[in-house]
């Protein structure tokens, strides 16, 4: 079996480091290790990440290639990532550079998909605080992950912990739409169509990374842009890829309710907490992202990199 990683990096050394080292100690207990192939791609014209590639190049556990995208955005630099998958690559596997696995990931990853024969495998992703939470994020969960049995059908499934049987991924051309290079939501677009199009989609509870929230993401204006963000690029996809005057009206009829669900909770939410002003802010986000999607407005949300 042949498993391709493929990683993109932007000015994050120690995320990169971290994550290097997390691949490195990887162990396969229940299936046969499989020949793995770590692609990582360098979105910096300047290729600072090469000197992290090359501290781990000689005594890394799998073969770890490097490679420089100049243009910039996430897309971009996902489709180089792809394009350097070996022809007979069985699957390929996303991790952000910002995460670390745990030693069974890759496993756990593999051994969901031989039960289910998914096309797509995605995995929990567990919120890994730098420095003390905030109180108010605590009591909003803002970050706690959604989580469900392993077996679970999904609807989309993200590039920061998933698993793809490549012939769906390297038969295409671009495979992720460069017009959300510095946007985000090129995963999910692609994710969701592969559902849409008869794809199955299936949830690894157990196999866990752990993303690094650095301090500058623990704000409110940050969660809510986030939400407004998200809610703009699905609709998008949803006018897209389910194109018809019935499919806006719901969107638009579905915004609306949110931003007055928003309103509603936000006068008695000023006498309570923080927590509860940020979650009717938040539906009054989400119901505008909706309407920004609708008129396509865009949100660079990847034009600022957290963390390092």
């Amino acid at each position: 079996m042949k498993v391709a990683i493929c990683i993109i990096t932007y000015k994050r050394p120690e995320g990169l480091v971290r994550l290097l080292n997390g691949l490195n100690c990887l162990c396969f207990e229940r299936v046969a290790c499989p020949e793995v192939n770590v692609h990582l791609v360098d979105n910096d014209l300047d290729g600072s990440a090469q000197s992290v590639y090359k501290t781990f190049e000689k005594d890394f556990q799998f073969s770890l290639t490097y490679d420089v995208e100049p243009q910039r955005g996430i897309s971009y630099a996902r489709n180089r990532s792809v394009a350097a998958i070996e022809e007979d690559t069985d699957f390929v596997v996303f991790i952000d550079d910002d995460e670390v696995p745990e030693r069974s990931w890759l496993e756990e990853l593999l051994v969901v998909q031989s039960q289910h024969d998914a096309d797509v495998v995605h995995g929990r992703v567990v919120p890994h605080f730098q420095e003390d939470v905030p109180l108010w994020i605590k009591k909003g969960n803002f970050f706690e992950p959604y989580r469900y049995e392993t077996g679970q059908s999904l609807e989309t499934a993200y590039t920061n912990n998933s698993l793809i049987k490549a012939s769906l991924i390297t038969s295409e051309g671009n495979v992720f739409d460069e017009r959300f290079a510095l946007t985000g939501g090129e995963d999910s677009y692609f994710f969701r169509t592969l559902h849409h199009h008869g794809h199955s989609l299936i949830w690894a509870d157990k196999a866990v990374v752990y993303d690094w929230v650095p301090p500058s993401r623990m704000n409110m204006k940050w969660i809510l842009m986030r939400a407004y963000r998200s809610c703009l690029t699905y609709t998008i996809w949803e006018k897209e890829i389910k194109a018809s005057i019935l499919t806006k009206i719901i969107v638009f009829c579905k915004a609306i309710a949110q931003i007055v669900l928003g309103l509603f909770m936000l006068l008695p939410s000023l006498f309570l907490r923080r927590h509860m002003i940020a979650k009717a802010l938040l539906h009054l986000c989400k119901g505008a992202g909706r309407l920004s999607g609708l008129v396509g407005f865009r949100y660079k949300e990847y034009q600022t990199i957290h963390g390092s």
